[in-house]
């Protein structure tokens, strides 16, 4: 995975907490966390698109309340 262009996301800060993601050679997209850069969760990027609108849309708030 070193092999990875990885990207950390714009809203994420200059401390620990931040999102790193890449293109898989497979068109897969993976994400970690730098915290515990060796976990890896990998995905498409359609069930990426979805589960960012649902975030968006407030599909999960009801699991912060």
């Amino acid at each position: 995975m070193s092999d990875l262009n990885w990207r950390k996301s714009s809203y994420s800060s200059e401390s620990a907490n931040c999102l790193y993601l890449a293109a898989g050679p497979d068109r897969s997209i993976k994400l970690r966390e730098s915290d515990e850069p060796d976990v890896v969760i990998t995905t498409t990027p359609g069930k990426l698109r979805a589960l960012l609108r649902d975030i968006k849309e407030g599909e999960f708030d009801h699991l912060t309340r």
